[in-house]
Protein backbone atom coordinates (compact mmCIF):
# COMPACT_ATOMS: atom_id res chain seq x y z
CA UNK A 1 0.00 0.00 0.00
CA UNK A 2 0.98 3.38 -0.85
CA UNK A 3 0.13 6.51 1.72
CA UNK A 4 0.50 9.94 2.31
CA UNK A 5 0.11 11.49 5.65
CA UNK A 6 -0.73 15.08 5.82
CA UNK A 7 0.27 16.44 9.02
CA UNK A 8 3.59 15.33 11.09
CA UNK A 9 2.31 16.07 14.46
CA UNK A 10 1.53 13.76 17.38
CA UNK A 11 -1.27 11.58 15.61
CA UNK A 12 0.41 12.21 12.28
CA UNK A 13 3.82 11.27 13.09
CA UNK A 14 2.89 7.99 15.22
CA UNK A 15 0.13 6.67 12.17
CA UNK A 16 2.40 7.24 9.81
CA UNK A 17 5.72 5.53 10.90
CA UNK A 18 3.77 2.89 12.00
CA UNK A 19 1.97 2.16 8.58
CA UNK A 20 5.86 1.77 7.33
CA UNK A 21 6.28 -0.61 9.95
CA UNK A 22 4.51 -3.33 8.26
CA UNK A 23 5.13 -2.90 4.74
CA UNK A 24 3.69 0.29 3.59
CA UNK A 25 5.35 2.67 1.71
CA UNK A 26 4.41 6.10 3.13
CA UNK A 27 4.95 9.87 2.55
CA UNK A 28 4.71 12.31 5.61
CA UNK A 29 3.79 15.58 4.46
CA UNK A 30 4.71 18.81 6.42
CA UNK A 31 5.23 23.02 5.75
CA UNK A 32 7.52 22.98 8.82
CA UNK A 33 10.72 22.77 6.55
CA UNK A 34 12.78 22.15 10.06
CA UNK A 35 11.22 19.68 11.53
CA UNK A 36 11.01 17.86 7.91
CA UNK A 37 15.04 18.04 7.67
CA UNK A 38 15.13 16.44 11.56
CA UNK A 39 12.45 13.76 10.86
CA UNK A 40 14.75 12.82 8.00
CA UNK A 41 17.48 12.26 9.90
CA UNK A 42 15.71 10.84 12.28
CA UNK A 43 15.19 12.95 15.17
CA UNK A 44 11.96 13.08 16.66
CA UNK A 45 10.30 16.46 17.42
CA UNK A 46 8.06 14.60 20.43
CA UNK A 47 9.25 12.42 23.21
CA UNK A 48 6.82 9.02 22.52
CA UNK A 49 8.25 5.60 23.69
CA UNK A 50 9.07 3.14 21.09
CA UNK A 51 8.58 5.48 18.42
CA UNK A 52 12.55 6.74 17.42
CA UNK A 53 13.42 3.01 16.72
CA UNK A 54 10.54 2.44 14.60
CA UNK A 55 11.16 5.65 12.77
CA UNK A 56 14.51 5.14 12.33
CA UNK A 57 14.09 1.56 11.11
CA UNK A 58 11.80 2.59 8.42
CA UNK A 59 13.79 5.09 7.27
CA UNK A 60 16.93 2.89 7.08
CA UNK A 61 15.19 0.12 5.17
CA UNK A 62 13.68 3.27 2.47
CA UNK A 63 9.87 2.94 3.57
CA UNK A 64 9.27 6.12 5.51
CA UNK A 65 9.50 9.44 3.64
CA UNK A 66 9.56 13.02 4.92
CA UNK A 67 8.61 16.10 2.39
CA UNK A 68 7.48 19.41 2.27
CA UNK A 69 5.52 18.57 -1.31
CA UNK A 70 2.19 17.95 -0.59
CA UNK A 71 2.00 17.16 -4.11
CA UNK A 72 4.36 14.83 -4.58
CA UNK A 73 2.90 13.04 -1.78
CA UNK A 74 -0.36 12.86 -3.16
CA UNK A 75 0.23 11.82 -6.11
CA UNK A 76 2.83 8.63 -5.19
CA UNK A 77 -0.05 7.19 -2.67
CA UNK A 78 -4.23 5.36 -3.25
CA UNK A 79 -4.46 6.54 0.50
CA UNK A 80 -4.11 10.16 1.31
CA UNK A 81 -4.60 10.66 5.38
CA UNK A 82 -5.36 14.22 6.76
CA UNK A 83 -3.96 14.45 10.05
CA UNK A 84 -3.89 18.63 10.78
CA UNK A 85 -4.75 20.08 14.05
CA UNK A 86 -7.80 21.78 15.29
CA UNK A 87 -6.88 23.12 18.40
CA UNK A 88 -10.27 24.91 20.13
CA UNK A 89 -11.03 28.50 19.10
CA UNK A 90 -11.82 31.16 22.49
CA UNK A 91 -15.45 30.06 22.43
CA UNK A 92 -15.06 26.14 22.39
CA UNK A 93 -15.31 25.08 19.12
CA UNK A 94 -12.61 23.32 16.54
CA UNK A 95 -10.77 25.38 14.46
CA UNK A 96 -10.96 23.92 11.12
CA UNK A 97 -9.12 26.11 9.10
CA UNK A 98 -6.01 24.00 8.57
CA UNK A 99 -8.57 20.65 7.51
CA UNK A 100 -10.29 22.82 4.82
CA UNK A 101 -6.82 24.63 3.50
CA UNK A 102 -5.48 21.26 2.92
CA UNK A 103 -8.92 19.52 1.07
CA UNK A 104 -8.27 22.75 -1.14
CA UNK A 105 -5.02 22.15 -1.88
CA UNK A 106 -5.80 18.62 -2.46
CA UNK A 107 -8.35 19.48 -4.64
CA UNK A 108 -5.92 21.63 -6.70
CA UNK A 109 -3.32 18.88 -7.09
CA UNK A 110 -5.44 15.05 -7.26
CA UNK A 111 -4.45 13.75 -10.72
CA UNK A 112 -6.01 9.59 -10.27
CA UNK A 113 -8.52 8.09 -7.86
CA UNK A 114 -7.51 8.51 -4.37
CA UNK A 115 -9.26 7.42 -0.57
CA UNK A 116 -9.22 10.90 1.30
CA UNK A 117 -9.30 9.63 4.80
CA UNK A 118 -9.82 12.13 7.36
CA UNK A 119 -8.14 11.76 10.80
CA UNK A 120 -8.16 14.79 12.77
CA UNK A 121 -10.91 14.89 15.85
CA UNK A 122 -13.39 17.48 13.84
CA UNK A 123 -17.19 18.06 14.21
CA UNK A 124 -19.83 15.71 12.97
CA UNK A 125 -20.13 16.94 9.37
CA UNK A 126 -16.38 18.43 8.78
CA UNK A 127 -16.03 14.99 6.64
CA UNK A 128 -18.58 15.31 4.21
CA UNK A 129 -17.69 19.40 3.77
CA UNK A 130 -14.09 18.26 2.99
CA UNK A 131 -15.39 16.33 0.44
CA UNK A 132 -17.54 19.83 -1.26
CA UNK A 133 -14.42 21.35 -1.02
CA UNK A 134 -12.32 19.10 -3.25
CA UNK A 135 -15.47 18.51 -5.60
CA UNK A 136 -15.53 22.47 -6.00
CA UNK A 137 -11.83 22.36 -6.73
CA UNK A 138 -11.85 19.45 -9.38
CA UNK A 139 -14.67 21.59 -10.78
CA UNK A 140 -12.76 24.99 -11.23
CA UNK A 141 -9.77 23.03 -12.82
CA UNK A 142 -12.15 20.73 -15.13
CA UNK A 143 -11.32 17.60 -13.39
CA UNK A 144 -14.86 16.52 -12.85
CA UNK A 145 -13.67 12.92 -14.09
CA UNK A 146 -11.26 12.26 -11.36
CA UNK A 147 -12.68 9.93 -8.80
CA UNK A 148 -12.04 10.38 -5.17
CA UNK A 149 -13.58 8.91 -2.07
CA UNK A 150 -13.60 9.78 2.04
CA UNK A 151 -13.83 8.16 4.89
CA UNK A 152 -13.28 9.41 8.59
CA UNK A 153 -11.05 7.28 10.89
CA UNK A 154 -10.32 8.34 14.16
CA UNK A 155 -7.65 7.48 16.00
CA UNK A 156 -7.14 6.26 19.81
CA UNK A 157 -4.10 6.66 20.85
CA UNK A 158 -3.15 6.95 24.55
CA UNK A 159 0.17 9.56 24.77
CA UNK A 160 3.27 7.11 26.13
CA UNK A 161 1.56 4.22 24.79
CA UNK A 162 0.56 5.48 21.15
CA UNK A 163 3.24 2.68 19.19
CA UNK A 164 1.72 -0.02 21.29
CA UNK A 165 -2.20 1.01 20.78
CA UNK A 166 -1.56 1.67 16.82
CA UNK A 167 0.24 -1.49 16.62
CA UNK A 168 -2.34 -3.64 18.63
CA UNK A 169 -5.91 -1.87 18.90
CA UNK A 170 -8.70 -2.85 20.75
CA UNK A 171 -10.63 -1.25 17.68
CA UNK A 172 -10.44 0.74 14.67
CA UNK A 173 -13.48 3.36 13.51
CA UNK A 174 -14.02 3.64 9.88
CA UNK A 175 -16.89 5.61 8.44
CA UNK A 176 -17.51 5.67 5.11
CA UNK A 177 -20.08 6.11 2.21
CA UNK A 178 -19.79 2.55 0.45
CA UNK A 179 -18.65 -0.57 1.01
CA UNK A 180 -15.49 -0.77 -1.80
CA UNK A 181 -13.68 2.01 0.71
CA UNK A 182 -14.19 0.02 3.82
CA UNK A 183 -12.80 -3.22 2.02
CA UNK A 184 -9.48 -0.69 0.90
CA UNK A 185 -9.27 0.53 4.29
CA UNK A 186 -9.84 -2.81 6.01
CA UNK A 187 -6.83 -4.46 3.92
CA UNK A 188 -4.70 -1.45 4.98
CA UNK A 189 -5.80 -1.77 8.79
CA UNK A 190 -5.42 -5.94 8.59
CA UNK A 191 -1.96 -6.09 9.89
CA UNK A 192 -3.48 -4.63 13.11
CA UNK A 193 -6.52 -5.95 13.31
CA UNK A 194 -6.00 -9.25 16.00
CA UNK A 195 -9.40 -9.87 16.96
CA UNK A 196 -12.55 -11.20 14.62
CA UNK A 197 -14.97 -8.56 14.34
CA UNK A 198 -12.55 -5.51 15.61
CA UNK A 199 -12.75 -2.95 12.68
CA UNK A 200 -16.45 -1.82 12.76
CA UNK A 201 -17.64 0.38 9.94
CA UNK A 202 -20.41 2.71 9.93
CA UNK A 203 -21.41 6.02 8.71
CA UNK A 204 -19.17 8.95 9.00
CA UNK A 205 -21.43 11.14 11.23
CA UNK A 206 -21.45 8.08 13.72
CA UNK A 207 -17.48 7.88 13.58
CA UNK A 208 -17.10 11.82 13.95
CA UNK A 209 -19.50 11.43 17.10
CA UNK A 210 -17.53 8.44 17.94
CA UNK A 211 -14.52 9.92 18.40
CA UNK A 212 -15.73 12.32 20.60
CA UNK A 213 -17.78 10.66 22.60
CA UNK A 214 -14.91 8.58 23.78
CA UNK A 215 -13.11 11.10 24.72
CA UNK A 216 -16.08 12.79 26.84
CA UNK A 217 -16.80 9.76 28.44
CA UNK A 218 -13.58 9.29 29.69
CA UNK A 219 -13.29 12.51 30.96
CA UNK A 220 -16.75 12.11 32.58
CA UNK A 221 -15.43 9.18 34.84
CA UNK A 222 -11.89 11.42 36.14
CA UNK A 223 -14.30 14.41 36.95
CA UNK A 224 -17.06 12.03 38.51
CA UNK A 225 -14.13 10.69 40.96
CA UNK A 226 -12.69 14.15 41.97
CA UNK A 227 -16.63 15.88 42.57
CA UNK A 228 -16.21 12.41 44.82
CA UNK A 229 -13.21 12.68 46.17
CA UNK A 230 -14.39 15.98 47.68
CA UNK A 231 -17.17 13.95 49.33
CA UNK A 232 -15.12 11.84 50.50
CA UNK A 233 -12.80 14.32 52.44
CA UNK A 234 -16.43 15.76 53.85
CA UNK A 235 -17.36 12.40 55.56
CA UNK A 236 -14.41 10.86 56.24
CA UNK A 237 -14.08 8.08 53.14
CA UNK A 238 -11.34 7.63 51.22
CA UNK A 239 -11.52 7.98 47.52
CA UNK A 240 -8.68 5.03 46.89
CA UNK A 241 -10.83 2.48 48.69
CA UNK A 242 -13.79 3.55 46.99
CA UNK A 243 -12.15 3.28 43.47
CA UNK A 244 -11.17 -0.12 44.06
CA UNK A 245 -14.38 -1.05 45.67
CA UNK A 246 -16.00 0.25 42.45
CA UNK A 247 -13.44 -0.94 39.44
CA UNK A 248 -13.69 -4.22 40.47
CA UNK A 249 -17.30 -4.42 39.09
CA UNK A 250 -16.81 -5.66 35.60
CA UNK A 251 -19.62 -3.04 34.49
CA UNK A 252 -17.64 -0.24 35.50
CA UNK A 253 -13.63 -1.38 35.64
CA UNK A 254 -10.56 0.49 36.64
CA UNK A 255 -9.55 2.68 33.86
CA UNK A 256 -9.66 6.51 34.55
CA UNK A 257 -10.75 5.90 38.02
CA UNK A 258 -8.28 7.91 39.72
CA UNK A 259 -8.98 10.68 41.50
CA UNK A 260 -6.43 13.88 41.19
CA UNK A 261 -5.66 16.80 39.65
CA UNK A 262 -8.07 16.38 36.87
CA UNK A 263 -7.62 15.79 32.94
CA UNK A 264 -5.07 17.85 30.69
CA UNK A 265 -3.30 17.02 27.49
CA UNK A 266 -4.04 17.87 23.93
CA UNK A 267 -7.42 16.06 23.45
CA UNK A 268 -9.71 16.01 26.45
CA UNK A 269 -9.94 19.48 27.26
CA UNK A 270 -10.48 20.51 23.69
CA UNK A 271 -12.69 17.66 22.95
CA UNK A 272 -15.09 18.49 25.38
CA UNK A 273 -15.33 21.62 24.74
CA UNK A 274 -15.88 20.90 21.00
CA UNK A 275 -18.56 18.57 21.80
CA UNK A 276 -20.43 21.24 23.73
CA UNK A 277 -19.77 23.69 21.42
CA UNK A 278 -21.32 21.47 18.49
CA UNK A 279 -24.49 20.77 21.08
CA UNK A 280 -24.69 24.21 21.25
CA UNK A 281 -24.98 25.25 17.24
CA UNK A 282 -27.74 22.78 17.26
CA UNK A 283 -29.32 24.19 20.11
CA UNK A 284 -28.82 21.21 22.31
CA UNK A 285 -26.95 21.43 25.90
CA UNK A 286 -24.99 18.77 26.70
CA UNK A 287 -25.37 19.70 30.46
CA UNK A 288 -23.38 16.93 31.65
CA UNK A 289 -20.37 17.59 30.02
CA UNK A 290 -20.75 21.00 31.25
CA UNK A 291 -20.57 19.76 34.82
CA UNK A 292 -17.29 17.80 33.77
CA UNK A 293 -15.21 20.71 32.53
CA UNK A 294 -16.45 23.02 35.65
CA UNK A 295 -15.20 20.22 37.80
CA UNK A 296 -12.39 19.59 35.75
CA UNK A 297 -11.51 23.43 36.63
CA UNK A 298 -12.30 23.58 39.87
CA UNK A 299 -9.68 20.50 40.61
CA UNK A 300 -6.57 22.81 40.52
CA UNK A 301 -8.19 25.49 42.49
CA UNK A 302 -9.04 23.14 45.18
CA UNK A 303 -5.23 21.47 45.48
CA UNK A 304 -4.09 25.31 46.12
CA UNK A 305 -6.98 25.74 48.12
CA UNK A 306 -5.37 23.30 50.31
CA UNK A 307 -1.46 24.64 50.27
CA UNK A 308 -3.74 28.24 51.35
CA UNK A 309 -5.68 26.34 54.38
CA UNK A 310 -1.99 24.53 55.46
CA UNK A 311 -0.48 28.00 55.65
CA UNK A 312 -2.93 29.69 56.97
CA UNK A 313 -3.75 32.04 54.59
CA UNK A 314 -2.74 32.51 50.56
CA UNK A 315 -0.90 35.41 51.76
CA UNK A 316 1.39 33.17 53.64
CA UNK A 317 2.74 31.20 50.58
CA UNK A 318 4.77 34.44 49.41
CA UNK A 319 8.50 33.59 50.19
CA UNK A 320 8.12 30.20 50.24
CA UNK A 321 10.00 27.63 47.93
CA UNK A 322 8.05 24.52 46.63
CA UNK A 323 9.69 21.39 45.39
CA UNK A 324 7.64 20.27 41.99
CA UNK A 325 7.48 16.86 41.02
CA UNK A 326 6.22 16.50 37.23
CA UNK A 327 5.40 19.00 34.52
CA UNK A 328 3.84 17.42 31.94
CA UNK A 329 0.13 16.44 31.94
CA UNK A 330 0.79 12.24 32.43
CA UNK A 331 3.80 10.60 32.74
CA UNK A 332 5.86 9.26 29.72
CA UNK A 333 4.99 12.46 27.53
CA UNK A 334 6.57 15.58 27.28
CA UNK A 335 3.47 16.97 26.52
CA UNK A 336 2.77 20.35 28.70
CA UNK A 337 -0.76 20.89 27.22
CA UNK A 338 -3.14 22.76 29.70
CA UNK A 339 -0.92 20.42 32.03
CA UNK A 340 -1.86 21.12 35.83
CA UNK A 341 1.82 22.03 36.47
CA UNK A 342 1.44 25.32 34.45
CA UNK A 343 -2.17 26.06 36.62
CA UNK A 344 -0.07 25.80 39.55
CA UNK A 345 3.34 27.17 39.07
CA UNK A 346 1.83 30.50 37.60
CA UNK A 347 -0.86 30.86 40.49
CA UNK A 348 2.40 30.25 42.85
CA UNK A 349 4.57 32.84 41.29
CA UNK A 350 1.69 35.40 41.05
CA UNK A 351 1.20 34.86 45.24
CA UNK A 352 4.86 35.24 45.41
CA UNK A 353 5.83 31.69 46.18
CA UNK A 354 9.31 30.31 44.26
CA UNK A 355 9.30 26.94 42.32
CA UNK A 356 11.75 24.38 42.36
CA UNK A 357 11.08 21.73 39.64
CA UNK A 358 11.14 18.52 37.98
CA UNK A 359 10.26 16.71 35.17
CA UNK A 360 12.27 13.51 33.22
CA UNK A 361 11.21 14.83 29.88
CA UNK A 362 9.23 17.96 29.80
CA UNK A 363 11.39 20.76 31.05
CA UNK A 364 11.84 22.39 27.75
CA UNK A 365 8.59 22.57 26.86
CA UNK A 366 7.70 23.80 30.44
CA UNK A 367 10.42 26.66 29.36
CA UNK A 368 9.10 27.63 26.52
CA UNK A 369 5.80 28.38 27.92
CA UNK A 370 6.79 29.91 30.99
CA UNK A 371 9.36 31.89 30.31
CA UNK A 372 12.50 33.01 31.71
CA UNK A 373 11.33 33.66 35.03
CA UNK A 374 14.17 33.61 38.01
CA UNK A 375 11.58 32.17 40.52
CA UNK A 376 11.18 28.94 38.81
CA UNK A 377 14.34 26.49 38.86
CA UNK A 378 14.43 23.81 37.16
CA UNK A 379 16.91 21.07 38.39
CA UNK A 380 18.23 17.67 37.21
CA UNK A 381 17.34 15.29 39.57
CA UNK A 382 14.44 14.58 41.86
CA UNK A 383 15.91 15.22 44.93
CA UNK A 384 17.47 18.11 44.18
CA UNK A 385 14.52 19.80 44.13
CA UNK A 386 13.60 19.19 47.27
CA UNK A 387 16.64 20.98 48.28
CA UNK A 388 15.76 23.78 50.80
CA UNK A 389 12.09 23.37 49.78
CA UNK A 390 9.30 24.03 52.05
CA UNK A 391 6.93 21.14 50.52
CA UNK A 392 6.64 18.78 47.84
CA UNK A 393 3.91 19.32 45.28
CA UNK A 394 3.42 15.83 43.51
CA UNK A 395 1.91 16.38 39.94
CA UNK A 396 2.81 13.78 37.93
CA UNK A 397 2.92 10.16 38.65
CA UNK A 398 5.74 9.54 36.89
CA UNK A 399 7.13 5.75 38.03
CA UNK A 400 9.92 6.91 39.37
CA UNK A 401 8.09 8.86 42.11
CA UNK A 402 6.17 6.17 43.04
CA UNK A 403 8.73 4.35 45.94
CA UNK A 404 11.25 7.53 46.75
CA UNK A 405 13.48 7.74 49.80
CA UNK A 406 11.39 9.31 52.40
CA UNK A 407 14.11 9.30 55.26
CA UNK A 408 16.35 11.48 52.34
CA UNK A 409 13.16 13.72 51.03
CA UNK A 410 12.55 14.63 54.69
CA UNK A 411 16.31 15.30 54.94
CA UNK A 412 16.35 17.98 52.30
CA UNK A 413 12.65 19.35 53.33
CA UNK A 414 12.98 22.55 54.89
CA UNK A 415 9.61 21.07 56.76
CA UNK A 416 8.35 17.71 56.06
CA UNK A 417 5.19 18.25 54.19
CA UNK A 418 3.88 16.45 50.75
CA UNK A 419 1.11 18.07 48.47
CA UNK A 420 0.32 14.69 46.98
CA UNK A 421 -2.03 15.66 43.70
CA UNK A 422 -1.90 11.77 42.00
CA UNK A 423 -2.55 10.06 45.69
CA UNK A 424 1.09 7.63 45.06
CA UNK A 425 1.87 7.91 48.80
CA UNK A 426 -0.68 6.17 51.40
CA UNK A 427 -1.66 8.94 54.22
CA UNK A 428 -0.71 6.09 56.83
CA UNK A 429 2.55 5.55 55.65
CA UNK A 430 3.27 9.01 54.97
CA UNK A 431 2.22 9.88 58.91
CA UNK A 432 4.72 7.12 60.10
CA UNK A 433 7.22 8.59 58.58
CA UNK A 434 6.90 11.75 60.35
CA UNK A 435 5.26 13.43 56.65
CA UNK A 436 2.42 15.90 56.64
CA UNK A 437 0.41 14.46 53.47
CA UNK A 438 -2.46 15.73 51.92
CA UNK A 439 -4.01 13.84 48.95
CA UNK A 440 -7.17 13.93 47.55
CA UNK A 441 -10.11 12.59 48.35
CA UNK A 442 -8.15 10.98 51.16
CA UNK A 443 -9.66 12.12 54.39
CA UNK A 444 -6.58 14.84 55.89
CA UNK A 445 -3.41 14.79 57.02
Amino acid sequence: MRVCMIGTGYVGLVTGVCLAETGNDVWCVDIDETKIARLNEGELPIYEPGLEEVLRRNLKQGRLHFTTSLEHGIQSSLFVFIAVGTPPGEDGRADLQHVLAVAEQIGACLDSYKILVLKSTVPVGTTLRMKTIVEEALQRRGRRDIEFDVAFCPEFLKEGSAVEDFLHPDRVVVGTENGRTAEFLKELFAPFILRENSLFAMSIPSAELTKYAANAMLATRISFMNELAAFCETVGADIEEIRVGIGSDSRIGHAFLQAGLGYGGSCFPKDVKALIHSAREKEYDLSILRAVEEVNRRQRQVFLDRMECHYGGKENLAGKTFALWGLSFKPNTDDIREAPSLFLVRELRRLGASIRAYDPVAEANARALLGDDPGIVYVEDCYDALSGADALLLVTEWPLFRHPDFDRMKSLLREAVIFDGRNLYAPDRARAMGFVCYGIGRGGV
